[in-house]
């Protein structure tokens, strides 16, 4: 990605529980996030710098359109980012001609209202889950650099960086990544908007040294309980972790950390 000497003056993320920055927990029980720590990186270069964040857990991109689209486009900002789909991609029915389709409708209104849109190959932990559901991500990530290259929107590749599927860098809930993922996901936003690399952030981690097995089937058992039990519960009741919930940063409003 060629360097960029002209600092962006603002951002707005879309999405859902990856962009709004599940489970990059903070003290006070709130989420920061890739997106918040690329917004601060990006404030330290553009004074004034303003930053939206629209994004909420649990929303399909049917939602994600619908509710947060337009109000992204009015917004002029310097930098877009759009990340959405795989959590439809993960329901036992998935249309995806549907989903390409709204995919489509989506860039087609940001890519003109911004200096950069942004999408991603969104990470995806390695395991049993998400092989049964590859044919799927691999058809979305096709559309999504079909639609990069059609609208000249970036596509970040985290789906294809090994080191964001190591466990590690996921929290307990194994769906969302933890601080670390977050960190390295800012620093791959970062690089391919041009800017001077801080860090390789595909780097390996150190070699896992594996748990005992009593270790292992306690932390299966708690992960069964405490967060596959009630996504399971959500499914069959149609509800969504985010109903109710406003977005993260509903307005286009000058940064503070």
């Amino acid at each position: 990605m060629q360097q960029n000497n002209t600092p962006y003056t603002s951002l707005v993320a879309l999405g859902d529980s990856f962009t709004e920055g599940m489970s990059d927990a903070l003290p006070d029980g709130s989420y920061r996030g890739w997106a918040d720590v690329l917004a601060g990186r990006l404030a330290a270069r553009a004074p004034g710098f303003r930053y939206a964040n629209l994004a909420v857990r649990g929303k399909l991109i049917g939602q994600i359109v619908d509710e947060q689209v337009d109000l992204a486009a009015t917004m002029g900002a310097d930098v877009v980012t759009l990340v959405g789909g795989l959590n439809d991609t993960l329901r036992p029915k998935c249309d995806l001609n549907e989903v390409c389709d709204r995919l489509e409708e989506a860039v087609t209104r940001l890519a003109p209202s911004c200096r950069r849109l942004v999408l991603m190959r969104s990470p995806a932990r390695r395991g049993p889950v998400a092989m049964r559901f590859l044919p799927r991500m691999e058809r979305l990530f096709a559309h999504l650099e079909t639609l990069g290259q059609r609208h000249g929107a970036v596509v970040v590749d985290l789906f294809g960086a090994e080191v964001l599927g190591d466990s590690r860098l996921w929290a307990d809930d194994r769906l969302h990544l933890n601080a670390e993922g977050h960190r390295r996901v800012a620093e791959a936003v970062w690089q391919t908007l041009g800017h001077e690399p801080a860090e390789d952030w595909r780097a390996a981690l150190p070699p896992a040294v594996p748990a005992p097995w009593p270790v292992r089937q306690a932390g299966h058992l708690r992960f069964a309980r405490e967060h596959l039990v009630p996504w399971i519960g959500r499914r069959l009741t149609g509800r969504s972790s985010g109903d109710g919930l406003p977005p993260k940063r509903a307005e286009l409003l000058p940064y503070e950390a």
